[in-house]
């Protein structure tokens, strides 16, 4: 992600599908013959466009649903990441769309790109993971405990006004606070590491996350089903994520029979933010361009 893209987080516009399996709030953005689905992370939702530049400029459509419980996609709508996967497959089939160029999965929407990728090989031709929560016990004891304390459907908004408040009136603060969670390294050390543009962008995009009811969802143990993604995988982590151990992408490219890992030198869970992301973006550019 080149600095140019770097700039105050704004919102998308998105729509709401009402499928068969219940209603899916989703964006479709681009003119580009192939499509690329995006399943976003933890507090995110359709409207908030994270890493997605590098498929827009490589001439993909992005689609990008928001998963059960967050934005405008309520829970009822996929329990599970099964039932999720078979109804983003309804998604694709109400779109036109039979073919996915690949499935992406960011964060906690790790195990959901996995699981469309087993359903439904018919559908996804290549899969992408970044960062991605895979199949190992996750989160830990106190991050489970402490996400439902204070992530849950009744405190998250109170949650995130105060840190919404926190980075607002003391950025450097706020953000070290939170990178606290994201990297095994001194938080200090990693904000050193940003640029001014990504410092903005990161606060930015601290200030329009919500949890819904989707995050406690997201702690939910999920049935394994690498070994069953036999598409090409393009596996991306950094050694220094602390909210997802680099151990979940060794062991999900070890699992899967097709998977390639791209080792991010980025500070943080957040690879997009890393002194070498454009050698990873040439990474996912040549993965897509070799289908």
């Amino acid at each position: 992600m080149s600095p140019s893209h770097h700039t105050a987080f704004s919102e998308r516009a998105t729509v709401v599908a009402h499928l068969p399996a219940g209603p899916v709030e989703y964006r479709l953005e681009g003119e580009g013959p192939r499509t690329v689905l995006v399943f976003h992370g933890g507090h995110m939702r359709a409207g908030l466009a994270l890493g997605e530049e590098i498929f827009a400029d490589a001439g993909f459509t992005v689609l990008a649903p928001s998963r059960p419980g967050y934005g405008r996609t309520p829970l009822t709508t996929g329990t599970t990441p099964a039932s999720f996967a078979d109804a983003t497959s309804q998604l694709c089939r109400t779109l036109g769309i039979e073919r996915l160029a690949a499935v992406v999965g960011i964060s906690a929407g790790g195990r959901t790109a996995l699981t469309m990728a087993a359903r439904h090989p018919d559908l996804v031709e290549r899969v992408i993971l970044q960062s991605a929560v895979g199949f190992l016990p996750w989160p830990d004891r106190l991050t489970r405990l402490g996400g439902r304390a204070v992530f849950n459907a009744r405190l998250e908004a109170g949650t995130w006004a105060i840190l919404r408040s926190l980075v607002r009136l003391a950025p450097s603060l706020g953000l070290r606070l939170l990178l606290r969670d994201l990297s095994v390294l001194p938080a200090r050390q990693v904000l050193a590491g940003l640029s001014t543009a990504e410092r903005a962008t990161l606060a930015g995009l601290f200030t329009v996350m919500r949890s819904g009811s989707g995050f406690i969802a997201d702690m939910l143990p999920v049935p394994d089903c690498a070994a069953h993604v036999s598409q090409p995988a393009l596996v991306i982590a950094t050694r220094h994520d602390r909210s997802v151990p680099f151990a979940h992408a060794e062991s999900l490219a070890a699992a899967m029979p097709n998977a390639e890992l791209a080792d991010s030198r980025a500070g943080s869970h957040m690879i997009w933010f890393g002194p070498d992301y454009p050698r990873v973006a040439a990474k996912i550019r040549d993965f897509l361009a070799a289908a």
